[in-house]
């Protein structure tokens, strides 16, 4: 078994394993976990258009996020629907023109993903926006985390709460973006949230809670291309399921907390 199909695509899966999760705990603690699955779907129109294009389909799920979160930041200001009802219109949206557009021979890989298919190049970009991604999230994380508790409280201390949302939603748009070919469309909101979740059950504060999201999210995205490469399977839903029983376990270990 050669670098590339092997070492290469572990090395990917554990960084955008690593960034997803992180941006996993600032969206349960913003209590926008259904916005980071519906966000994912939006993705698949940028994705299709890539494919019919025949250009790179990072490329198109990038542009296609950015612009769309930039469109939510500005409409959630300029009205006064929710972020949650915001993004489920862009999200139905979205998921329509894809299904619509998306070449029926590529519509399995881009809704589940296969991170095998990443080209030595595309794989180090990958390794190199997670790390970029993970660095940036650190660096403001004291701010993010007073903005998603109060932002009135943030605004008293200076923080710039328009500014840090924008921020915040791009980088979301960056993770999923690098998470699609890993998971897919229909399986990245699983890739951010799963992990974060799992950290919420047995952490204590802030700074565990975003270390436990990444190592469960570390752990399970290795575990996903191991199993995945032992038994010919597709390394998104393994990584999925692997996720659910960390879940599992961790919700059981808070149960037992909660009786001794």
């Amino acid at each position: 078994m050669t670098m590339h199909n092997f070492i290469l695509p572990l090395l990917v899966a554990v960084f955008v394993g690593a960034s997803a999760s992180l941006l996993g705990s600032f969206a349960i603690l913003k209590r926008m976990a259904l916005v980071g699955d519906a966000l994912s779907h939006v993705a698949l129109p940028g994705m299709a258009l890539a494919l019919l294009f025949k250009f790179n389909p990072f490329i198109g799920a990038v542009a296609f996020l950015f612009i769309s979160v930039i469109g939510i930041w500005v409409v959630e200001y300029r009205s006064s629907l929710s972020l949650e009802t915001i993004v489920g219109v862009f999200f139905t949206s979205s998921l329509a023109i894809g299904a619509l557009i998306t070449p029926e021979q590529d519509l399995i890989e881009a809704l589940f993903g296969n991170i095998a298919n990443l080209s030595t190049q595309e794989s180090i970009a990958s390794i190199v926006l997670s790390t970029v991604l993970v660095v940036s999230i650190l660096a403001m994380h004291k701010k993010l985390a007073l903005n998603m508790v109060s932002q009135e409280m943030a605004q008293t201390v200076g923080i710039k709460n328009r500014r840090l949302e924008i921020f915040y939603l791009l980088s979301f748009a960056l993770g999923v973006a690098l998470g699609i070919r890993f998971v897919g469309a229909l399986l990245m909101g699983s890739l951010v949230i799963i992990p974060a979740a799992s950290a919420k059950n047995v952490s204590k504060s802030l700074h565990s809670f975003m270390l436990l999201s990444v190592i469960f999210g570390v752990i399970a995205s290795a575990a996903g291309i191991y199993v995945s490469r032992l038994y010919s399977l597709s390394p998104g839903p393994v990584f999925i399921i692997i996720s659910a029983l960390i879940f599992a376990l961790t919700l059981l270990l808070r149960q037992l907390k909660k009786v001794v």
